[in-house]
């Protein structure tokens, strides 16, 4: 189901959401507080929320609201590994000839993370076996996974559910 939610256009993906706007609280002043440009998605298929509040322009608010939407849905919606899609296989084809050399900032780097956290669920938190799976090394997988605090986090919040320690952060 990820991968069909993930696909779909902004408009499509806020079609399937509650969308709530309010005015948010805290610093800003006057103008902060006089409109509500906050917003708030509940996406109903997948039951995840997200929030957006820091700008003033609600338009702005609903396009953030909406990239965060996508971040969560790769971050806490799990899906079968290997991945049958097609997409899928070609992203970690082209990973694999980048030698696992992804930065946050780059388009395919929550669809990969996706598929890495699916590998780590199916494999029960084992990161040995997912990163087997993935086809690269441990050390590799650690590292995309340390990469971006919010992944780190998803990560050991799967091992902690199959009874590993979480792994401990690089000093």
């Amino acid at each position: 189901m990820r991968d069909q939610w993930t696909r779909l256009s902004d408009q499509q993906l806020l079609n399937q959401c509650s969308v709530d706007t309010y005015r948010a609280s805290g610093p800003g002043g006057q103008k902060r507080n006089k409109t509500s440009s906050a917003v708030r998605l509940r996406h109903g298929p997948s039951g995840l929320i997200v929030i957006a509040e820091e700008s003033r322009s609600q338009h702005e608010n609903k396009a953030r609201a909406l990239r965060r939407l996508r971040k969560q849905l790769f971050l806490k919606i799990r899906q079968p590994f290997p991945p049958e899609d097609p997409a899928a296989v070609e992203l970690l084809e082209s990973l694999r000839s980048r030698n696992w050399k992804l930065r946050p900032k780059e388009a395919d780097f929550w669809p990969t993370v996706g598929i890495c956290l699916d590998a780590l669920a199916v494999h029960e938190g084992r990161l040995r076996e997912a990163a087997v799976a993935l086809g690269t090394s441990t050390a590799r997988l650690v590292e995309l996974l340390a990469s971006e605090p919010k992944v780190w986090e998803q990560a050991n919040h799967l091992r902690r559910q199959f009874g590993h320690k979480p792994l401990k952060a690089a000093d």
